[in-house]
């Protein structure tokens, strides 16, 4: 169950901080997320189930109280654990699941959000195809003049400006006596 949680808000961060360089990995990493905040849910209700207690209905009082200070942006960030301390096992467990609920709702819509975004605009790999394929349509070889595709080579292959001598001299192939190697 802890396992779950914390797997959960790390693949969020994680999810987040990965997609300042892969939409495809942030997808990626919200739906393990995901899937953690499912696990969480069912152990929570089975939690619940194995000891007899009830699961709130998703509009009871309980539940709306929960939800409602859920969305409260003006809470105190420990509101929910001051909460859980004074109150029974099976209380804690359904207001979990309600926190649980909401979590996930965010998470589809951040979800659906980047998964849209992705089909309008592609991934890095479609980004960068697509300025390739744009300069090539434009004419536009960039920094490399009218040389094509040699770079910065000019005509001498990857010899760089040493011709055939790589980079010692005019000894060729052989050491400083003139041996071969």
């Amino acid at each position: 169950m802890v396992q779950a949680a914390r797997s959960g808000k790390q693949n969020i961060a994680e999810g987040k901080e990965a997609g300042l360089v892969s939409m495809e990995t942030e997808i990626k990493l919200m739906n393990v997320a995901r899937a953690s905040l499912d696990e969480l849910l069912s152990d929570y209700e089975d939690f619940l189930r194995v000891r007899g207690f009830p699961v709130w209905e998703k509009d009871s009082r309980e539940s709306l109280f929960v939800r409602k200070k859920g969305a409260d942006k003006c809470l105190a960030r420990d509101y929910f654990l001051e909460l859980a301390r004074t109150r029974q096992p099976e209380v804690v467990a359904n207001m979990a699941i309600c926190l649980i609920f909401q979590a996930k709702y965010l998470l589809m819509r951040q979800l659906r959000f980047l998964e849209g975004k992705f089909l309008r605009e592609g991934g890095m790999r479609e980004r960068m195809s697509r300025m390739r394929r744009d300069r090539g349509d434009r004419g536009d070889r960039g920094d490399r003049g009218d040389r094509g595709d040699r770079g910065d080579r000019g005509d001498r292959g990857d010899r760089g400006d040493r011709g055939d001598r790589g980079d010692r001299g005019d000894r060729g192939d052989r050491g400083d006596d003139g041996n071969s190697l």
